[in-house]
């Protein structure tokens, strides 16, 4: 039955209360633990009931609770002092941006994520990716970042997870009533604020919410209305959810819909960064604008996108990309071919690895990477991985000198520290490891907490970890109709003083989450020991579609039932509540990818944070960040052809490493009864960890390394009506259609069979250059180690000054520094030089020497 009209009820608060609202709707409390103790304070069952939904539980509340609330002077000082933080932290007067890279009057920087994890009572994120973007944009807030932020108002979001008997996965979908979550519908003159995107023979309408983190607005796109037809409605159903049409439905909204929403809302933001290929249609639609608003071409108004867009890069594999098959695209994009003044070959190209194959799909990281000025992996192993999957988008670039630079992600410290541990560091290291947690010198102030009362947190840590999932292991059997003598078993399942395990993340083939399980009479051993006892806590939900990641969770249940096994158990729907019981009780953080996979990473972060030590795979961050004394290392980062070998023999070196080092030193125990060694390598991870692995320090790279720079290009680039955005095309233009008459016709030097350490080799090098001028190239000796092969490896670029001209032929003269002992080579390569570049290797031409 249809309604005939529909009106928002929203909870009649006294006056006394009126802030409540206003709170409620700012994800500040959810960072800000007096603020989540005092909606707790209102109504402690309610807030449980409520899914930790300050928005809801205002509404759940019954009268006579909120009257007696608004007569109660110690919940109204409470409410004082939380309003009077809340109101501080929003119009503090100087930020660090505002301290370092002045005000702005529009927001610099627009982030775009297909998930972002923010809070559980907002579930419109899946795993790392999400709660990674969460993070970041609470840290943006910290930091006074002018930023806004989009994605899509997912009405069921991710799955609920629940196991039947047998251990298989199910999934029920819930939906989200955005009116009783901390939402705000973007309004004008009454009406709700909405846009339009091309569709196949149709526009799709959305609405746009606004939810507050701190000081940052991220804008979700909501395709649920009314005016669309029914499947266009379901375009903002599910995250993850559906086909390949679906998904390139999503992702047009995204990008495209995304940036006509900002500029519904009057925002223009100079930069705008892609949070992996998800959001490379933006690009699109900004040059679309540009050509429409500014009569540029399609290449001048590239010119200015490419300078103003950030790209991060998530994926490791192949695999992990989105595709869309040329007739898919023609079906949802066509229509941009003709507004942009490009012929389909020409569109297509842009999303293609090797442009000429028409036979390709469209490739949205390599969309991304082409519409992008900067491009960044997520951490310094995943740079060399990403370098070498995407060097083919850069023909002729040395792998090493692909560039996509490194930069480490972060947690959002203040979001996963528990309340104990919280207080403990106020305690110690003051206000300052909350306000300034990327500074080395505020965690080496840890070495002054007392051993036992960092224990004392552990161990209530731990405990409270214990009943939540005893809790949660009994209603998990209730609900699936076990037997009772079951039930009353799950009561008892774990111990609040054992060493605790936890294995918390996506299921996914390539984490091998039954690593740990592979030789269960082994494992058994291990936590089969009355005297220094251990058990596991296994959490995780695989994709609804991924069958062979499902078995992986069925396998985990089965073995948990299999005698010497009893100790392991698997808590089901794994979400930020559940993952923040784990990381703040967990004493050893297992994480086991298969090497090379796993980009980042940042659950161990989270989990050292709270003083969790971590064994792990030396891939993703802790391929950097591990040392002997912060925690534990499965192999020596080994890649074997043979998968099976590799797992065999990293499961022994789990076994190895827990039978021989990890259980004896956590139950080495003193006169005292603490693990005094244990203790410090807790302390010497935190001190190593918290600082170097936070979002903040994150967000200020981000905006020193990409943001800034990236801004400046683009105020240059629009400047006196996109002059030099013209030039720099028609410069590209001229240079593209000449770059085959550059040519490298002769190197001289002096002859010499070896050199001393710190002599210079003088070389002189003749190009011709055609119709191109000196002024249009950088002319480089490049110089390095010869391999087995006489191939140049990691080689040093050092640009050659030019001469004169002869004859046509230009003369660049330069000097090969011999710096290090051993057979060394050089040549000589010539590159694109104009000042508007990001880089040389924008234009993606190169000339080596012969």
């Amino acid at each position: 039955m249809q309604p005939m009209f529909s009106i928002n009820v929203v909870p009649s608060l006294p006056a006394e209360l009126g802030v409540l609202r206003e709170l409620a709707h700012n994800l500040w409390w959810s960072w800000t633990p007096d603020a989540i103790a005092l909606f707790r304070r209102l109504d402690r069952d309610a807030w449980e009931e409520s899914e930790h939904n300050p928005v809801r539980m205002l509404g759940m509340v019954d009268q006579a609770g909120l009257e007696a609330a608004a007569r109660d002077d110690a919940f109204l000082a409470h409410m004082e002092r939380v309003n009077d933080d809340f109101q501080r932290y929003m119009s503090a007067p100087t930020t660090w941006y505002d301290k370092n890279h002045g005000s702005q009057p529009q927001p610099s920087v627009a982030y775009f994520c297909l998930e972002f994890g923010l809070t559980e009572c907002l579930p419109i994120y899946s795993g790392g990716m999400g709660v990674l973007a969460g993070d970041y944009l609470k840290s943006a807030s910290d930091l006074g970042v002018p930023m806004v932020a989009v994605g899509l108002a997912y009405q069921q979001g991710y799955f609920r997870q629940y196991l039947n008997a047998d251990g298989w996965q199910g999934e029920l979908y819930q939906e989200n009533d955005f009116y009783t979550m901390p939402l705000t519908l973007e309004v004008r003159d009454g009406t709700p604020v909405t846009i339009d995107v091309d569709f196949p023979g149709r526009q799709v309408l959305a609405r746009i919410w606004r939810v507050q983190v701190g000081r940052v607005p991220l804008y979700l796109l909501d395709t649920n209305v009314p005016e669309n037809r029914s499947d266009d409605r379901h375009i903002t159903h599910q995250l993850y959810g559906g086909d390949g049409e679906m998904r390139i439905r999503q992702e047009i909204l995204l990008g495209i819909g995304g940036v006509k929403a900002l500029r519904a809302l009057g925002i223009r933001s100079g930069v705008c960064h892609m949070n992996e290929g998800h959001a490379a249609l933006l690009g699109i639609e900004r040059i679309r604008q540009l050509v429409s608003e500014h009569n540029l071409t399609a290449d001048e108004a590239r010119q200015v996108v490419t300078a103003s867009s950030v790209f991060t890069t998530h994926t490791s594999v192949p695999a992990g990309i989105d595709l869309f098959d040329a007739t898919l695209v023609d079906k949802y994009l066509g229509q941009y071919y003709d507004a942009l003044g490009m012929s389909r070959s020409e569109f297509l190209a842009l999303g293609r690895k090797n442009p000429g194959d028409e036979r390709e799909p469209l490739n949205m990281a390599v969309l991304a990477l082409r519409l992008a000025g900067a491009t960044n992996a997520v951490s310094p192993l995943h740079g060399q991985v990403s370098r070498r999957l995407w060097q083919g988008v850069w023909p002729g670039v040395p792998e090493w000198e692909v560039p996509i630079i490194s930069i480490d992600n972060g947690v959002h410290t203040r979001s996963w520290i528990s309340e104990d541990m919280a207080s403990l560091f106020d305690r110690y290291l003051g206000p300052r490891w909350a306000e300034r947690p990327a500074d080395q010198t505020v965690w080496e102030a840890v070495d002054d907490i007392p051993d036992e009362e960092l224990w004392r947190v552990r161990e209530r840590r731990r405990a409270r970890l214990v009943a939540f999932a005893r809790h949660r292991l009994r209603e998990q059997l209730e609900q699936r109709g076990a037997p009772p003598p079951e039930i009353v078993r799950a009561t008892e399942k774990l111990d609040p003083d054992a060493l605790t395990i936890a294995f918390a993340r996506r299921f996914a083939l390539y984490k091998r989450a039954t690593l740990l399980l592979r030789r269960p009479e082994r494992l058994g051993e291990i936590l089969d020991n009355q005297e220094r006892p251990v058990q596991v806590i296994f959490a995780g939900k695989a994709h609804p579609q991924d069958n062979p990641a499902k078995e992986l969770i069925r396998d985990v249940i089965h073995l948990t039932r299999t005698n010497g096994l009893q100790n392991v158990v698997f808590i089901e729907d794994y979400d930020m509540n559940v993952a923040r019981y784990l990381l703040q009780g967990a004493d050893l953080w297992l994480n086991t990818p298969v090497p090379l996979r796993e980009a980042s990473g940042t659950s161990g972060m989270k989990a050292a944070a709270n003083g969790a030590l971590n064994l792990s795979v030396r891939d993703g961050w802790w391929a950097e960040a591990y040392h002997p004394d912060i925690g534990w290392a499965i192999g020596r980062g080994e890649v074997y052809e043979d998968h099976e070998y590799q797992n065999e023999v990293e499961a022994d070196a789990i076994y190895d490493l827990l039978a021989k080092e990890i259980v004896p030193l956590f139950y080495n125990r003193g006169a005292d009864g603490l693990p005094r060694e244990w203790i410090a390598r807790m302390k010497n991870a935190m001190n190593a960890v918290v600082p170097a692995y936070n979002t903040n320090r994150m967000v200020i790279e981000y905006v020193e390394r990409l943001y800034s720079p990236a801004f400046r290009r683009h105020e240059r680039l629009s400047a006196d009506g996109f002059e030099r955005a013209r030039g720099l095309a028609e410069w590209k233009a001229r240079l593209r259609q000449h770059w085959a008459e550059v040519q490298v016709v002769g190197v001289e030097t002096d002859t010499h069979d070896q050199l001393p350490v710190g002599a210079e080799l003088e070389v002189r090098a003749s190009v011709k250059l055609g119709h191109l001028s000196h002024e249009d190239v950088l002319v480089e000796t490049y110089e390095g180690a010869l391999d087995a092969n006489r191939e140049i490896t990691k080689g040093r670029a050092t640009p050659m000054p030019f001469v004169r001209v002869e004859k046509g032929v230009s003369l660049f003269v330069g000097k090969v520094c011999c710096q290090v002992s051993g057979l060394r080579g050089f040549t000589i390569r010539v590159l694109p030089r104009h000042e508007d570049l990001a880089h040389p290797f924008e234009p993606r031409l190169i000339a080596w020497g012969p």
